[in-house]
């Protein structure tokens, strides 16, 4: 076994164990720390510290409401479908999981390859709409482990892969196979279809980022494929900082909405965690029904059977040794470095 692909996260603690959830809200801040300015790195650690304590004690307050977090369950299986997916395709490779911000963090997976004597190591963040702070802070924490090793390994990654063509038909039967058990019709005009993305920091786009024109493409073509015309589109913003965020945040646009209820897509992620169990099922919830609205939230398809094809073939260029070109692989204008691949290139 030569290859290992490792399945790059963002993480978050289990449970409610308040050094784990300060730490793990610490790297977060510390990684971000551009967002603001800083005099020096140790400024910036103490910076991240006080944030982390800050928030800290509504984040338990959220896992301990939910009962704790399934994000590391869930992915543990998706890495243990995707191997057995490559192994079905008859290729000796091993998966991986390393998470941005708990451990085993993607350095410790890294390591763990390379003692497994993996010479080739490929990386998959589990986001398919390629932000900062996810994809490209991801394989960037990829590249820097594998560098740290004395050995001359092989080093590839996948960032975005929305489109993926698989992937918006899966999300979208995802969504249309959760209405019809609940009796809804989203052509109904009582009946309002809601995109809940992930937010990021303004800063971050106007340097470039295109996370914000991902969102809304991905958004449009589930939209086109459930047969939606008009909905409504939030983001989940985390305003620790005092700095813009994507606009409008699911708040107001929950607000905006005209009708007798709302459908609530979770569409930035591929797990249930805080962000779905909480955030949405709870707080926005809340708002809704604030607003008199009855609440609908779609379930995050994270164990769907064609998950793992999907993933299988975004790394098979780089298992089997093709081009990349001849899966629409192409070099990543969000992390314009050598050996990052996306499908999202030439986006204009």
């Amino acid at each position: 076994m030569n290859v290992g692909v490792v399945l790059l996260n963002f993480g978050e603690p289990a449970g409610p164990d308040r050094e784990a959830v300060t730490e793990y809200l610490e790297r977060i801040f510390f990684d971000n720390a551009d967002l603001e300015r800083y005099d020096s790195e140790s400024a910036a650690r103490e910076r991240a510290r006080t944030l982390a304590e800050r928030r800290a004690p509504a984040l338990l307050e959220e896992y301990e409401e939910i009962g704790g977090s399934p994000l590391k369950e869930q992915a543990a299986a998706q890495a243990e479908r995707l191997q057995s997916e490559l192994e079905r395709r008859g290729f000796d490779a091993r998966t991986y999981l390393g998470y941005q911000y708990v451990e085993p963090l993607i350095g410790d997976a890294v390591a763990t390859a390379f003692d497994d004597g993996v010479g080739h190591v490929i990386g998959l963040p589990v986001y398919p709409l390629s932000g900062p702070s996810t994809n490209v802070f991801a394989v960037d924490d990829l590249e820097a482990a594998v560098d740290e090793r004395d050995r001359e390994v092989e080093w590839h990654a996948v960032t975005g892969w929305h489109r993926h063509p698989t992937y918006p038909r899966m999300r979208a039967e995802n969504v249309q196979s959760f209405v019809s058990e609940a009796g809804l019709d989203l052509q109904a005009p009582d009946t309002e279809l809601v995109f809940s993305a992930h937010g990021t920091a303004l800063s971050y786009l106007e340097e470039g980022s295109r996370y914000d024109q991902y969102v809304e493409e991905y958004t449009e073509t589930i939209a086109a494929l459930l047969g939606v015309d008009e909905y409504t589109l939030g983001f989940q913003n985390h305003e620790n900082r005092d700095v813009s965020w994507t606009e409008p945040d699911i708040e107001t646009a929950i607000e905006s909405v005209d009708a007798d209820r709302v459908v609530v897509e979770p569409a930035s992620f591929l797990h249930e965690q805080s962000e779905t169990l909480s955030e949405l099922d709870l707080e926005l919830a809340a708002e809704a029904e604030a607003a008199g609205l009855e609440f609908y939230r779609v379930p995050v398809p994270h164990g769907e059977p064609r998950l793992a094809g999907i993933m299988a073939d975004l790394v098979e260029p780089f298992v089997a040794g093709f081009d990349p070109h001849h899966y629409q692989l192409r070099k990543c204008e969000c992390r314009d470095e050598p050996g990052t691949y996306c499908l999202n290139a030439d986006f204009e």
